[in-house]
């Protein structure tokens, strides 16, 4: 074939296609006393990637668990000199003020990074994330944005960290009035459980997850939300060998939807683990978080499963019990910022909110029965507001026959 100098050559570029599949590992311990130095698992964890020999690590602390775990800082510095050989921790740990309020605050993240900066911590280094899910959420997000991800191990230290927000695939802050606004899809490297942490939790954090534990009941095992009914006593009454049994349960079908359900890291319109989230994520935002995240679960399942009744979803006797077992428990259906329900109501802009976050059409997970859901793409407003004036009432008549 002849080519002419004085004719460029006329070349189709064909798109190129790329598949890069990627499976992510990490395991999610239970154990306690992590911190005592005759308990290996840390050390193991730490040097199961042999690249280098000894890692480096640095640990940032809710200052709540702190108050409650006096001799944590201790107890975190001998278990590093004792397993030296395997890590080290370097640098004084960063403490930070838990709650949905650590991640409100943008300079939080900003001093992580530049700690991280400073004592020269590379992609496989450790974090250690120890505190309850705010925390874990804050610190995630810092360390999946440091040299694009260093290894985060996290170490719930509540019930509601422990079943659902610790163990799972996203981190994330709070922007622009809205949660988890700017976040990050990165699992950790791996989640430990020290059930010891939970001892010294109030009620409220010891019942607030049990929230999360209903609703994955709810929506995936009628048998699990039969045994929080019937073991209801006993979780109020902080029994230690039932808690320990509904977050391993909880933590399990968690676990089992992310790696199972073809979306893990929500690229789809559907999210049927945020049954009851999108007026509780509003809830949490119009009571500028006096609400703990769980209570305000509660509230958003209370407020689901009524509108599924109400909807002919879900059978009048499938409703009470859900709604008695909440309230056995010690949960409250309403509050004055559950009213705001006018049709542009405070309220409602969790709907755009929530369909704004996934994207695509509106997809909200209803009851069809305990265990079984149901996803429609329309909501009937006035029916909500119907089934907020039907909580209501019931809160009211519970009240009343309680002083009758």
């Amino acid at each position: 074939m002849t080519i002419r100098i004085d004719q460029k050559p006329q070349v189709d570029f064909q798109p190129i296609h790329q598949s890069v599949p990627i499976t992510f590992h990490y395991d999610v311990h239970f154990t306690r006393g992590l911190f005592e130095t005759n308990n290996p698992l840390l050390a193991k964890i730490m040097v199961a990637d042999r690249k280098a020999r000894i890692k480096q690590a640095i640990a940032v602390i809710d200052s709540g668990v702190l108050q409650h775990h006096q001799q944590l800082l201790k107890k975190l510095q001998d278990y590093s000199e004792h397993h030296q050989n395997f890590f080290t921790l370097v640098g004084k740990p960063i403490i930070v003020k838990g709650g949905e309020e650590c991640k409100n605050s943008p300079k939080l993240i900003e001093s992580i990074h530049a700690f991280i900066d400073q004592v020269g911590l590379c992609r496989h280094s450790y974090i250690l994330a120890i505190g309850g899910g705010a925390v874990l959420d804050l610190v995630g997000y810092a360390a999946a944005t440091a040299h694009r991800g260093i290894r985060l191990i996290r170490i719930p230290t509540t019930v509601l960290a422990q079943n659902d927000s610790g163990i799972g695939v996203k981190n994330g802050v709070n922007a622009f009035g809205k949660k988890n606004f700017l976040g990050t899809f990165a699992p950790p490297y791996a989640v430990l459980n020290d059930f010891n942490f939970l001892t010294t939790l109030d009620d409220r954090d010891w019942r607030s997850g049990i929230a999360e534990a209903i609703k994955v009941a709810l929506i995936k095992d009628a048998d699990f939300f039969e045994f929080i009914s019937i073991y209801v006593g006993e979780l109020v009454s902080r029994d230690r060998s039932i808690m320990e049994q509904v977050i391993y349960r909880c933590a399990q079908l968690h676990l089992q939807h992310i790696a199972n359900s073809g979306d893990p890291f929500e690229n789809g319109c559907s999210r049927p683990l945020d049954f009851g989230h999108w007026a509780a994520h509003r809830l949490e935002h119009l009571t500028n978080y006096r609400l703990r995240h769980g209570e305000a679960v509660a509230i958003g399942l209370a407020l689901d499963c009524t509108y599924s009744y109400l909807s002919g979803l879900l059978s009048q006797q499938h409703w009470q019990k859900i709604l008695t077992t909440l309230a056995a428990l010690g949960f409250s259906f309403y509050i004055s910022e559950l009213g705001l329900t006018s049709y542009n109501g405070e309220l409602f802009q969790g709907l755009s909110e929530f369909q704004q976050h996934l994207g695509g059409e509106l997809t909200i997970t209803l009851l069809q029965e305990i265990g079984k859901v149901r996803e429609v793409h329309q909501v009937d407003l006035k029916c909500y507001q119907l089934s907020v004036n039907v909580l209501e009432n019931w809160v009211k008549s519970q009240r009343e026959n309680l002083f009758s």
